[in-house]
């Protein structure tokens, strides 16, 4: 395997992805004390940015399945489930000192994993059309390998003494603020981008 490949590769998976080991941490944060909840973090961060590639590679080959409108609704998901986090919060907020908050479910995490990666597709298509099928799975197999370092540094984080503290104390209130957060800046990016005459001239145009 190209050794520059994958570098590209790794590059292009951390800058688009950034944002996924705060949620990541946040949500093993949630996790402690309930058994499993680590490993359905884990399986549904992989299942939501599994959907994620699927995505990206229809695109790349052509399927046109995802219309630019399309992904910006994506990020209806994180903006309900922060909604809902912040109604369980408020309606716990008596409880918070004395109770386990509510760990995160593995359809949960992959949603937020596949509404958070609606920016990243428009990313990734590109670069797999570019760089042709052999570089397309190179860039794959990387990305998968990569999820798993993502869950380890985000879970590495949560068990840190005090950022453990800190999210023990404020992430009940931290992560429906971020889930809300990232749903409007997709929504909002993705629906005035879609809409912007200089976005369309530079589809038509390929530049």
């Amino acid at each position: 395997m190209d050794l520059g490949l994958v570098g590209r590769a790794v590059g292009v998976f951390a800058v688009t992805n950034v944002d996924d080991i705060v949620l990541l941490a946040l949500f093993f944060g949630q996790a402690a004390g309930h058994r499993g909840a680590a490993a359905r973090i884990v399986l549904g961060q992989h299942l939501g940015f599994a959907g994620i590639l699927a995505a990206s590679v229809l695109g790349a080959l052509g399927a046109g399945l995802l219309p630019e409108p399309a992904i910006a609704y994506l990020g209806l998901f994180p903006l309900l489930l922060g909604l809902r986090a912040a109604w369980t919060a408020w309606r716990d907020r008596d409880e918070a000192d004395e109770t386990i908050g509510t760990a995160p479910g593995l359809l949960a995490v992959a949603a937020t994993t596949l509404a958070n990666g609606g920016d990243n597709i428009g990313v990734y298509v590109p670069v797999f059309t570019a760089v042709g099928t052999a570089g397309l799975v190179a860039h794959v197999v990387v990305f998968l390998v990569l999820v798993g370092v993502w869950c380890a540094l985000g879970r590495f984080l949560a068990t840190r003494p005090p950022v453990a503290r800190a999210l023990a104390r404020w992430g009940h209130v931290l992560l429906p603020v971020v889930l809300v957060g990232i749903g409007v800046l997709i929504l909002v990016e993705g629906l005035t981008g879609s809409r912007s005459p200089s976005a369309d001239r530079r589809g038509r145009t390929g530049t």
